[in-house]
């Protein structure tokens, strides 16, 4: 597979085609610049056609802007026109790197998620215990990860399975194309999750086949394994952050820690437990905050009662892969308009086990 022209299917017409579609998903085709482009819109995907068949393509600026939530950050998002290539990429590198990422890994990926890396965390959690009495558990945390990723160790990395040299360069120039300095990877790109992915990679493929862990589990940055004893935990920690430093570069941040079975993990927007699972502290407060504005909002005439509705349940899809059903009557209690239970998803049950 590594042989193949993947350069030449970037360009087909028809790959652009469906990767236009997917830019333009949702609400994303009513932005300025998207409307702009559709109104040119063959004219346009002709001209990026020829400049990849030429290859004179370049990637463009990115637009920047700062988020706030969950926590404060710099997003460098792609133009229109490299939006659309990162698509075709993104399709390219899933073929290629499907068959080799490992199970247990759920950022980014086809049927994976946050909610299915919850639930294996906690299967994993009732498996240890089960098996050796005891459980500890070392979770682990890369320091500021897609801004200190490094580039060339990145670019070495997909070498490995990828051998089009055209295909390649066009890897390295939007590798190359970030606004981060020296380091890293664009949060806002398309293939930065890809990139990002693959990079880590590295770290599963020696943890599962170098250091035969058991019970492991990878979103994105955060990982959670789990040992038998203290001890162990410890000198898997030791090996790991060298690992990092040395193959890849990155470093742990203080959210890495050691700590018994008994007390839960906080990952992945849940507490977990071996009995049951909570949504976390700050979400529980954000929703409190956020029905209190959309209240006031509604009774002001600002906004519909559909459009609280809306954003409600959002919250609720959340919660409702937890046990919080009398946590969500709690923060809705006085809003009679707020519906919490619903007849065909129940709290703490997975959505496909109805």
């Amino acid at each position: 597979m590594s042989n193949y022209p993947f350069y030449e299917r970037v360009c087909d017409y028809k790959l652009l085609m469906r990767s236009h579609k997917q830019a333009t998903k949702g609400p994303r085709k009513y932005r300025k610049e998207v409307v702009l482009f559709d109104m040119a819109r063959e004219k346009n995907l002709v001209e990026l056609w020829r400049s990849l068949k030429d290859e004179t393509y370049r990637p463009g600026e990115y637009i920047r802007f700062e988020v706030k939530r969950p926590k404060a950050r710099v997003v460098s998002a792609p133009r229109m026109t490299d939006k659309i290539v990162q698509y075709a990429v993104h399709c390219l590198l899933w073929e290629i790197y499907e068959p080799v990422y490992i199970k247990d890994t759920y950022a980014c990926l086809v049927e994976r998620g946050a909610h299915r890396a919850v639930d294996k965390v906690q299967h994993n959690m009732r498996q240890c215990v089960w098996k050796y009495g005891d459980c500890w558990i070392l979770k682990i945390d890369i320091k500021k990860y897609f801004y200190t990723v490094d580039r060339d160790v990145l670019k070495t990395v997909y070498r490995k399975k990828v051998t089009d040299e055209k295909f390649l360069r066009l890897l390295d120039m939007i590798v190359d194309s970030s606004p981060e300095g020296d380091k890293g990877i664009p949060l806002g790109n398309v293939t930065s999750q890809d990139f990002a992915t693959i990079y880590l990679n590295e770290l599963d493929q020696f943890c599962k086949r170098y250091l035969n862990i058991e019970f492991y589990v990878r979103y994105m940055d955060d990982v959670c394994i789990m040992v038998p004893s203290k001890l162990q935990a410890e000198q898997l920690l030791k090996i790991i952050e060298k690992y990092l430093r040395e193959h890849l570069r990155l470093a742990l941040n203080t959210k890495t820690r050691i700590f018994p079975v008994s007390q839960g993990v906080n990952a992945y927007g849940y507490k977990i437990h071996t009995t049951h699972r909570l949504v976390r502290n700050s979400s529980k407060a954000a929703a409190k905050r956020r029905i209190k504005a959309l209240d006031r909002k509604l009774k002001a005439g600002e906004i519909t009662q559909n459009k609280v509705t809306q954003c409600v349940n959002s919250w609720l899809g959340h919660a409702r892969h937890s046990n919080s059903y009398n946590l969500a009557k709690k923060v809705y209690a006085g809003y009679d308009y707020v519906k919490v239970e619903h007849k065909n998803y129940k709290f703490g049950v997975r959505l496909d086990e109805h």
